[in-house]
């Protein structure tokens, strides 16, 4: 329950004498309104101040002494840190964290300069995965989410500097976003935290089959990993940004062999494909461990989701056709959940996923025969207005869900 849904719903509750105007008031001061806005200005003060010294020095940096640069940099990260701690003593999170997080910043860029100015060779990411470390922990320090975001993009963006500047995947970079990163969550379970680190090993994971040039077909196996071991936990809300990841993982594999592995590229087939036999064996154990789980926590119904993991990409021609019904298949399955669960979320992501599925297939079927100028006409016309029925449909579904509840409670 939050401030706002009390907002709107308590002037219609003391109309009907439900409560009385006292009582109303009494419980909304239970809630105090939350000032985000507030918040946000001095992570963006700190942001634009970051961007302004990085400038200014950056243009001066040739015509500064050595000794000098190296000083410069201990003293402003040493300043940036103390001051940070020192608002934050005194209550002033906001702005303690963001000057906490400058010095993360400073750091890291004095990692970065330091090897320019003495000319030093890296042959790896070492040096971006200490600095991650660093940023890791002081988020246990402080308990800083936007310190959890900013170190995690960090060694996100660590792996992705391994694999293009180094062409070598980084398993420090990732044991620490699963072990590390990993435990925070783990203690905190926060949902948004949970999305990010569910993006991070997938974004991770799918740089490692890039850079180790392994079949593509293989990540999918990561994948359908994470989304079974989200089963093992009956509290389902805290753990499915980790499943919705992964589901949004694999339609998104099956949308592009839609859109790019027709019938005129099978010669990608041996490049792409696992071994056909210890990738279902594989897929099976996967699939057998989360139907287990989802029997123990009684949501069997849900087991519908591994329609996706169907692999049509072994047929020898044409699985684009079976593949986009796949696809269509699975979000009018997702959009049926989320209805039965009056769930905003999976509606919603339901929603997003049924509109790529059928703009995909209008695309696959009108593309070669009509006219451009007409095609993306009625494309916008098909867009809106299935846009404006789904939302109006998810809008009624929450509201009677809502009224059943209320006359349930009478």
């Amino acid at each position: 329950m939050s401030r706002r849904w009390l907002e709107q719903e308590g002037p219609d509750w003391t109309n009907k004498g439900i409560i009385t105007e006292e009582q109303y008031k009494r419980i909304l001061s239970l809630y105090p309104e939350r000032k985000r806005a507030a918040g946000l200005v001095p992570i963006l003060g700190s942001v634009l101040v970051g961007l302004g010294i990085l400038s200014f020095v950056a243009a001066n940096w040739q015509d500064i002494p050595q000794l000098a640069r190296l000083m410069l940099m201990i003293v402003v990260m040493c300043s940036l840190y103390a001051s940070g701690w020192r608002f934050y003593n005194k209550e002033h999170d906001k702005l303690g964290i963001s000057l906490i997080s400058l010095g993360l910043v400073s750091f890291g860029a004095s990692i970065v300069l330091t090897g320019q100015m003495f000319h030093l060779v890296a042959y790896n990411a070492a040096s971006f995965v200490v600095w991650s470390a660093a940023g890791l922990s002081l988020t246990f320090l402080f308990r800083s989410r936007y310190l959890y975001i900013l170190s995690l993009l960090g060694c996100t963006l660590t792996q992705w500097y391994s694999v293009i500047q180094f062409n070598s995947f980084s398993y420090a970079a990732f044991v620490l976003a699963v072990a590390g990163f990993g435990f925070y969550w783990w203690k905190q379970k926060d949902e948004l935290l949970g999305w990010c680190l569910s993006a991070s090993f997938l974004l991770q994971a799918l740089l490692g089959f890039i850079v180790l040039e392994w079949p593509f077909s293989w990540y999918l196996i990561p994948v359908w990993l994470l989304y079974s071991a989200a089963d093992l936990f009956k509290d389902r809300k805290t753990f499915y940004p980790f499943q919705a990841g992964a589901l949004i993982a694999a339609f998104i594999f099956n949308w592009f062999l839609v859109l790019f592995w027709g019938s005129g590229n099978s010669s990608w087939r041996a490049e792409m494909t696992a071994p056909l036999l210890p990738y279902l064996i594989a897929l099976v154990i996967l699939l057998c461990f989360s139907l287990a789980g989802k029997r123990r926590h009684n949501r069997l119904s849900s087991g519908l989701d591994w329609i996706l993991a169907i692999p049509f990409f072994y047929l020898l021609d044409g699985s684009d056709l079976p593949t986009l019904l796949l696809l269509f298949l699975f979000s009018l399955h997702l959009l049926w959940r989320g209805y039965m669960e009056e769930w905003r979320l999976k509606i919603n992501l339901a929603t997003l996923l049924f509109l790529v599925s059928t703009m995909t297939a209008y695309g696959k079927l009108a593309w070669d025969f009509m006219d451009k100028s007409l095609f993306f006409i009625l494309g916008g016309i098909l867009l809106l207005g299935l846009s404006w029925f789904l939302n109006r449909r998810k809008q009624q579904v929450l509201l009677d869900g809502r009224e059943d509840k209320h006359h349930e409670d009478e």
